[in-house]
């Protein structure tokens, strides 16, 4: 589907992007792919490694200027919209900026890519978004509607918008085991809650399911991976056994565990070999026999969270993870 077309990624200077960046160059050959993003500092360093691949382009822009990302989609079959304010005490504490950014940006992203007739855009969500309890998730609910909405708000024109959500990225830069690595020699690591849980999902994995999104969509369908999940203990323990654990009190606006599919959710929910699908409550799109294909629906009041989850990670496999991938850790 990706084979000669032309993709933008915002945000695209971030984990994500430095992942879907290669895969994609190397799995499909797309005609070009455009970074778009604000920091140049990093849109620097990533053009060096890119230097001599021309199918490479970056944009510096911000997706909280429709006029900026009217010029940059011009020619744009694909977007994957990455950019977002993520750090929940950063939005905590400023929440006017990440409304601008995730709940604004988001509106001129769909805007931007109907006027310009892009073809299918795939928006990246959180877990965060399902019964949020912190701005950040309340932004990417909000998000996350708008982009299901775009499907009707764009009348005739061709432009299909789905959503992929998905739990912490192990090893992406700001993220717990980076952060466990950095401090472990100090013998001691800051545990939120002995029972917390979390989801846990390689960047590979989350670059298979936007491409999936991508060939699968008819619109307004929000995609979630299943993956496994880890008690933040045990993952203490895979990145330092020898560490203490100390125990520091939940923070503001953070979950005990994770959610991506909440009980209210499960009416409009179907289970496939590796994923879920949420349908859309809206104009029927739930018994759309084109979005559920060959999809079984979930039980009512099923939900999908990371302390009920069926599939574990051990502290054996991470410790295994972190061998293979330590040089990267923390860097994308």
């Amino acid at each position: 589907m990706l084979t000669g077309q032309s993709i933008l990624i915002t945000g695209g200077t971030g984990s994500f992007g430095h992942a879907f960046l290669p895969m994609t160059l190397e799995r499909y050959n797309p005609r070009r792919i455009i970074v778009y993003s604000r920091d140049e500092m990093k849109q620097w360093e990533m053009a060096k490694k890119y230097s001599a691949d021309k199918r490479v382009r970056f944009f510096i822009g911000d997706v909280r200027d429709r006029e900026r990302l009217y010029r940059a989609l011009d020619g744009v079959d694909y977007v994957v919209h990455a950019a977002a304010t993520k750090i929940v005490p950063t939005a905590e504490y400023n929440p006017f900026e990440c409304i601008k950014t995730n709940i604004n940006g988001a509106m001129n992203v769909i805007d931007a890519c109907i006027d310009r007739g892009v073809k299918r855009v795939v928006a990246l969500s959180t877990d965060k978004a399902s019964s949020p309890i912190n701005l950040y998730g309340a932004t990417k609910l909000a998000s996350d509607k708008l982009f299901v909405a775009g499907n009707s708000y764009s009348g005739g024109n061709r432009t299909r918008f789905a959503v992929v959500r998905y739990g912490n990225v192990m090893g992406s830069r700001g993220s717990v085991i980076p952060f466990f690595l950095s401090i472990k020699d100090k013998g001691v690591l800051p545990i939120t809650d002995s029972r917390m849980t979390r989801f846990m999902i390689t960047l590979e994995q989350g670059v298979e399911l936007v491409w999936h999104a991508f060939d699968d969509m008819e619109g307004g369908e929000i995609y979630v991976k299943k993956i496994p999940s880890m008690k933040m203990v045990d993952l203490a323990a895979a990145v330092a056994p020898e560490a203490q654990i100390e125990i520091v009190g939940i923070r503001p606006g953070e979950k005990l565990h994770e959610q991506m599919i909440g009980e209210e959710d499960s009416f409009y929910t179907y289970e496939y070999n590796d994923h879920f699908k949420i349908l859309p409550a809206i104009n029927n799109w739930g018994t759309s026999a084109e979005r559920i294909k060959d999809g079984v629906k979930v039980a009512e009041g099923f939900s999908y969270t990371s302390d009920n989850n069926k599939e574990w990670l051990s502290v054996g496999s991470l410790q295994t993870w972190i061998e293979e991938n330590r040089l990267k850790i923390g860097m994308i």
